[in-house]
């Protein structure tokens, strides 16, 4: 409490030092407590930076065992990245493949004719779609700018818009799908027909097909192939190829060759389309079987006469029966029947994995994906299927909406890849279903073919390692500074700033009696240097041996204080070695099923997460200690405020005591300076 002042009246008894002095004494209990609970509150933040600390290390530690650990992880690389890319998930296989790109995916794009500057947009419901998706825009009139403006801010993730300057005083509008595939082609309706139509983007086309395939004089003889038993299995042979009403049946082990006409071939905008179904028929290696290869010599006979029998005197011929019967023939089954007949002679498979489910099959050649194609090669190779093929048909892919672009950047398109030389198609650029946990990102065609290699993330390994380093010597650190009372512990970090060292120092030695820091240091050393031979193959069971340990670098030399305290030093030339040559056993020394269950139960890493959870967990040792200081400082701070209640009663009675004490002293000394003068007045009247 402070003193009272009062202008104009002086403490000339000096009774507000007299009070605070007494009061000063009166205090102790207090200053006492409010010290004790500065250092309660000390201990609790050192108790959670450690806390913090080992919270930290355990996040560490179970990154290196848990499903996310880096030494699952993959990188790709391509000697053609401009063309195409690779992302491995965690689970891909290390390994390198071939990746020929024919072409990328595309969607349309078509340009308007050039168009003056002023030109207006009439107004109407404008509509574009593609596949199952439209956007419907009732626009009300206005400059290619602002419909151009209009058109992207409904795009929706289907259409987009540009306007691009052409010559002067001229420009033009781009009009773009959003989706990617042959099948998603950009189709105008309403206004935006029409709007298409007048600035010259499209033109009504004329539908147009043509049949070829119809007759025998059309095909021709396959290329034949080797025979793996030429003396019994019937070459594939055109004899067993006939025509019925345009329909043509092909026997088993019949095969011919239809050439495509040659206003068809060469455009890339026509399509072939057929039907073929496979009826199960006797299978033909029956019949064949029952031929041998000799022939077969009668029995001899026999007479008998009143019940005698004589046997007949076997045929004497030069020929003799095989010592050993031919293997029968087995049945063939081969789904693969359709082929491309390229430029070079060489043929393409065609995909038919359902051509002998009996059902009736369509087939959709885009003259696109096979460019170069001179003919359609049939080989029925199977013994119990006679396939009905229809005629072929061709048509115009742009005749399907009835208009076609004018000035088409690009149009709507599959992207055609060869994975290890399987042509494949897939309507988009991004391609998660080819390669078992990798997604191919298509970009551009390929010049040559492209190896895409899939390793192991080595460096994202290291980089995991040295953390986990150093968030162990970092919690070290902080539990030799609370457990220990050597100043040269603070000195030996270098990277502490001034102001860390300066609070470190104050909470040196903090915790020196409590024995749960020295225990759990020496709990997670045990954990460290313990071998973990999880195979009798393995090569590395200990952290040491792949370059982690207090004295990794060998040295022998002076006699080092900081390698006594626990410290992990990092042989790097070591643990590269170790990781490029020994990536399964590091991974499995940091956790792995020792019981054959598929989960994890020992290891360095799964170890430390167990050790260290029993202190950081809720209801963990830590959590037991700052509990118990919660309650200490609730209850020093309770005492603190009743000792403050009573400093402040007991120095309002000093003051009450101290300035009645004045007020009397100030009383007397009016009284006696009354008297005084009365003195003196009665002494000037005598004289």
């Amino acid at each position: 409490m402070a003193g009272i002042n009062i202008p104009g009246v002086t403490d000339k008894y000096n009774t507000n030092d007299t009070v605070e002095k007494l009061m000063q004494i009166e205090r102790i209990p207090l200053t006492r407590e409010q010290k004790q609970l500065d250092e309660y509150k000390s201990q609790k933040d050192a108790w959670r930076e450690i806390n913090t600390q080992l919270t930290s290390l355990r996040d560490s530690t179970k990154t290196l065992y848990s499903y996310e650990n880096p030494f699952n992880n993959k990188i790709t690389s391509s000697t053609d990245e401009m063309a195409i890319t690779a992302d491995a998930n965690r689970g891909a296989q290390i390994q390198s493949f071939k990746i020929d790109v024919i072409q990328p995916a595309t969607a349309d794009r078509f340009l308007t004719e050039e168009l003056a500057s002023d030109y207006k947009v009439p107004a109407g419901m404008f509509t574009f779609k593609v596949n199952d998706k439209q956007v419907n825009i009732n626009w009300k009139g206005g400059s290619l700018k602002e419909f151009s403006d209009a058109i992207n801010k409904r795009s929706n993730g289907v259409v987009k818009s540009m306007i691009i300057g052409a010559s002067a005083g001229k420009k033009t509008l781009l009009i773009e799908s959003l989706v990617t595939g042959k099948e998603n082609k950009l189709i105008f309706e309403g206004a935006a027909k029409d709007f298409a139509i007048e600035s010259g983007m499209i033109a009504p086309v004329q539908s147009k097909s043509e049949e070829f395939g119809k007759s025998l004089a059309e095909f021709t003889a396959v290329q034949p192939q080797p025979n793996k038993d030429k003396s019994r299995m019937p070459e594939l042979s055109i004899a067993k190829v006939k025509v019925v009403e345009s329909q043509v049946d092909v026997e088993p082990r019949g095969a011919f060759k239809a050439a495509i006409p040659d206003n068809i071939k060469n455009n890339s905008k026509y399509h072939i389309t057929f039907t073929a179904t496979a009826e199960l028929v006797d299978d033909i290696t029956d019949e064949l079987n029952l031929k041998l290869i000799q022939p077969v010599i009668p029995n001899a006979g026999f007479a008998e006469f009143e019940g005698i029998v004589i046997q007949n005197v076997k045929s004497d011929t030069l020929i003799d029966s095989p010592a050993v019967p031919p293997e029968p023939l087995d049945p063939i089954v081969n789904t693969s029947v359709f082929y491309a007949v390229m430029a070079d002679g060489s043929e393409r498979p065609i995909s038919s994995p359902d051509i002998l489910s009996g059902e009736e099959n369509t087939f959709d050649l885009d003259l696109n994906e096979y460019k170069g194609i001179q003919a359609i090669s049939i080989r029925n190779e199977n013994t119990s299927y006679r396939l009905h093929i229809s005629s072929f048909s061709t048509y115009d892919v742009s005749a399907k909406t009835g208009f076609s672009p004018k000035h088409a950047i690009t149009e709507a398109g599959d992207a055609i890849i060869k994975y290890e030389g399987i042509t494949i198609t897939r309507p988009t650029n991004t391609i998660d279903d080819v390669v078992p946990e990798i997604t191919l990102n298509v970009h551009e065609k390929t010049d040559r073919t492209a190896t895409i290699s899939v390793k192991a993330d080595k460096e994202a390994s290291k980089n995991a390692l040295i953390d986990f380093v150093g968030k162990y010597n970092q919690a070290v650190a902080k539990i030799n500074i609370l457990s220990q009372t050597k100043n040269e512990i603070i000195d030996e970090l270098d990277y502490l700033t001034d102001d860390e060292k300066a609070k470190y120092r104050e909470q040196l030695g903090m915790f020196q009696t409590d024995f749960s820091l020295t225990s759990i240091k020496s709990s997670m050393q045990s954990i460290l240097n313990t071998s973990y031979l999880f195979s009798d193959s393995a090569t590395i069971s200990m952290l040491s041996q792949m370059g982690i340990a207090t004295n990794a670098s060998g040295y022998s030399g002076s006699y080092s204080q900081s390698r006594l305290r626990g410290y992990l030093e990092i042989d790097e030339k070591k643990l590269d070695s170790a990781i490029e040559n020994n990536l399964d056993d590091i991974k499995n020394i940091f956790g792995y099923d020792s019981d054959g269950d598929l989960i994890i139960d020992t290891g360095i890493a799964y170890n430390l997460d167990k050790q260290i959870s029993a202190y950081t967990q809720t209801g963990g040792i830590l959590a037991l200690k700052t509990s118990t200081l919660d309650s200490k400082i609730k209850s020093s701070e309770t005492k603190i405020s009743r000792l403050e209640e009573q400093m402040n009663d007991k120095e309002a009675e000093l003051r009450q005591k101290y300035s009645s004490m004045q007020g009397t002293l100030n009383s007397l000394e009016t009284q006696q300076s009354t008297i005084e003068n009365f003195t003196r007045q009665q002494n000037r009247q005598k004289d």
